[in-house]
């Protein structure tokens, strides 16, 4: 490898030091609640974001809360220190739809209604803040 592709290299790798994320695929539920949750935490302050989803009532809030803290304990992983209050934020968050179930309901008079059993993969990206605001200067 070429001193150039080196620095560079080195350069893609020390910026990726402060992000983990965690993917959740083939979750049981239609991608739309999913994203009614996910857009609740997007952007906001990681233990903000934990807090929210404790308290909500939506089946999938406790799944991301899982996903979330899977996230935060990669992070903390990566960079072999704990993650204090606001220091982490929930930089990115996508859901994205799963292979669907496809079944047959029986219907009257011989004919059949399709079931759709829709899935969701969820993926959240965790990013320092103060990362974050030596990009923008």
């Amino acid at each position: 490898m070429g001193v150039r592709k080196r620095i560079s290299a080195d350069q893609k790798k020390q910026e990726r030091k402060s992000v983990a994320f965690a993917k959740l695929t083939n979750i049981p539920s239609s991608p739309r609640k999913m994203r009614l949750v996910a857009d609740m935490i997007r952007g906001k302050e990681v233990f903000r974001a934990l807090g929210m989803l404790k308290f909500s009532n939506k089946e999938a809030a406790a799944r991301l809360e899982k996903l979330l803290r899977s996230a935060v304990a990669n992070w903390e992983e990566k960079n072999e220190k704990k993650a204090e209050s606001g220091e982490l934020y929930v930089s990115t968050i996508f859901v994205n739809p799963a292979p669907m179930l496809k079944r047959l309901r029986t219907a009257p008079q011989g004919r059949g209604y399709r079931i759709r059993k829709r899935a969701n993969h969820v993926t959240v990206i965790v990013d320092t803040i103060n990362n974050n605001n030596n990009n923008e200067a």
